[in-house]
């Protein structure tokens, strides 16, 4: 069977260019959907990126001017002379259906673009080493990449972006009240933040009980109610509870009324009206159970597509899994879905809201408002702990690596259980906090955090878990030159010295690069200012020649807190007031609004803001 052609209109190619130069006023409408390489012609293709040069400079695009600027770019002999240009404008059928040919130019490359990307996702489909996970999100992203006529970007020149931003602000400076992203409609929050930011990632965490799920949903009311189209997937409630939830908001009526059905005459009155105002919010629900980043990437392309988004929601980012990219490693699964939930935010540049859990550490201090350490998936070392430098070959106290970046540690391969070199993109120290000393059969000690995870026969494990009955991770290879620098430096107990040597022989006889040593102690030993390392590839390094965790850097722009005082103090003074602390803005300031809080309807309401002297935020 014969191949056959391309599709592709040399009428239409002709005609819209002969029209745009007999009436140049076209040219702006169409431009905005048609592009250099839609045209199926090479010769066509040059006329129109000469034209676009054109346009920019804010030239008038005519027969005389665009002869000119095809001989001073060197096309003009390509293109046929200007002789074909004479032919191009003589042989239009009239300007004044200029946008219904380039539209005809348009279907035609869309078509042509289908057909490459057929072709490409043939070629993935069969290559069986790419996961099946893999092969269907790279097949998506060729499918949507036509489909949605993406524009890739380029290298932006500082005057051009200087200019876009002096424009921006000029343009702000006339429009002051109007917000900078999609608002939130809790007046305080949206005069600390500017609303919602385009691209930015936000983490909404707190303890259970709090009301994270009611803030997200009363914040998608919000935005829906004027016009702004929110997708929310939940993992945690079906679809029925969230709009029950959302019924009771906008009724008043209790939510435990609602679910049984106990409601009065006019109860039922307003409950209809609100169903049938709720009913047309642009708003859509996702319940797909423990959903996959590519998975929510797809149904959000989908929805853009169709709808439009202006925001997402997501309940809650640690129910989602890697989809098999990471089956053994928790850690470094959340790591990747939450990075992938930035990059999704990102190319669809929409504000990603997500609610998170935060660890118990909480309801372990007397003061149980919520710090940023109570979101990292690691805790902390005290400075003197020494960290092994991959290329140098010796150990070095952690404090005195704060500040410095892009070197390399020696770190664990888990799958592999090899050591290997991890870089260092962020060493800093989190402040003064309780510590507790770790003790090994071995001799081996480390003073950490409770909130530190160290690895286990069982996997990762925070201090605070682990019992003296557990057996933690030691790098084997390391342990000759580890005996004589941390015994110099006084962190090997003497009286193990000689144990060492009697296991050497049976330790050589390990294949990998790690053995286990048995806990023996762990006391408290005061408090200490403490210092931690963001590692990549593995997360994790080796300290006092022990394999321990790293901090995950957080990949959100803004991280909230909620707090309400009421869920751990019955007698508290303002029953009804929630704080929203916002530890972290990469943008912005930090600061804590209170809102009102109504149980019965599970509904925030504006409050007052003020600022605090946030301390280890």
């Amino acid at each position: 069977m014969s191949e056959q052609p391309a599709p592709y209109s040399q009428e239409a190619e002709e005609a819209v260019i002969g029209a745009v130069i007999a009436n140049p006023n076209s040219f702006v409408s169409i431009t905005a959907f048609l592009k250099p390489d839609d045209f199926f012609f090479m010769r066509h293709s040059y006329i129109w990126q000469a034209m676009l040069r054109m346009h920019e400079r804010r030239d008038t695009v005519d027969y005389l001017t665009l002869n000119q600027e095809l001989r001073d770019l060197g096309w003009l002999d390509l293109i046929g002379g200007p002789a074909y240009l004479t032919q191009l404008i003589t042989s239009a059928p009239t300007s004044t259906h200029a946008e219904v040919y380039g539209r005809l130019v348009e279907r035609a490359a869309i078509r042509r673009k289908l057909i490459t990307a057929a072709d490409e996702i043939k070629a993935i489909a069969n290559n069986e080493e790419m996961p099946i996970e893999r092969v269907t999100s790279e097949a998506e992203m060729r499918l949507f990449n036509v489909t949605d006529q993406q524009i890739k970007r380029e290298f932006v020149a500082m005057n051009e972006a200087v200019s876009e931003y002096f424009e921006r602000v000029e343009y702000l400076m006339v429009h002051q009240n109007e917000s900078l992203g999609v608002p939130s409609n809790f007046r305080d929050l949206d005069e600390l933040l500017g609303g919602f930011q385009r691209s930015d990632l936000l983490i909404f965490a707190g303890r259970p009980g709090m009301g994270k799920t009611s803030w997200l949903l009363t914040t998608a009311v919000n935005v829906a109610r004027i016009g702004g189209r929110v997708a929310i997937f939940t993992m945690e409630m079906g679809v029925e509870q969230l709009v029950q939830r959302m019924i009771s908001m906008e009724t008043g009526i209790s939510t435990q009324s609602l679910r049984l059905g106990r409601i009065s005459a006019q109860e039922y009155s307003r409950f209809v009206e609100a169903a049938g105002r709720i009913s047309n919010f642009p708003i859509f629900i996702d319940d797909t159970p423990a959903l996959s980043p590519a998975q929510m990437r797809t149904k959000c392309r989908r929805l853009q597509h169709e709808h439009g988004i202006d925001l997402i929601i997501l309940d809650y980012m640690q129910l989602m899994n890697s989809g098999g990219v990471y089956q053994n490693n928790r850690v470094q699964e959340i790591s990747y879905i939450s990075r992938s939930v930035k990059e999704l935010a990102r190319e669809l540049n929409v504000p990603v809201i997500s609610a998170a859990q935060l660890s118990r550490a909480v309801e372990q201090r007397q003061d149980k408002r919520p710090v940023l350490s109570d979101l990292r998936e690691s805790g902390c070392l005290t400075g003197d702990s020494l960290v092994h430098l991959y290329d140098e070959g010796h150990y070095v106290p952690i404090r005195d690596l704060v500040g410095k970046r892009d070197f390399r540690v020696t770190s664990l391969n888990t799958t592999t259980y090899k050591l290997e070199a991890g870089t260092v993109i962020n060493a800093f120290s989190t402040g003064t906090k309780p510590v507790f000393k770790m003790t090994t059969a071995l001799g081996r000690n480390i003073r950490a955090t409770g909130n530190h995870k160290f690895l286990t026969i069982c996997g990762w494990k925070r201090l605070d878990e682990l019992t003296e009955s557990d057996h933690i991770a030691l790098p084997r290879v390391l342990s000759e030159q580890a005996v004589q620098t941390m015994g110099d430096r006084g962190q090997l107990a003497p009286r193990y010295s000689t144990m060492v040597e009697q296991m050497a022989t049976k330790l050589k006889l390990a294949t990998s690069d790690i053995y286990w040593d048995k806990i023996v102690s762990i006391e408290a030993d005061g408090e200490e200012e403490v210092f931690d390392l963001t590692v990549q590839e593995h997360h994790n390094f080796v300290a006092n020649n022990i394999v321990v965790h790293n901090s995950i850097e957080q990949d959100a722009d803004i991280v909230m807190f909620l707090y309400r005082d009421a869920v751990y103090n019955e007698a508290t003074e303002f029953p009804n007031q929630a704080d929203i602390i916002i530890a972290k803005h990469r943008n912005g300031p930090t600061g804590v609004v209170s809102l009102y809080f109504d149980k019965t309807i599970t509904k925030f309401m504006d409050g007052v803001v003020r600022k605090v002297d946030l301390g280890d935020f």
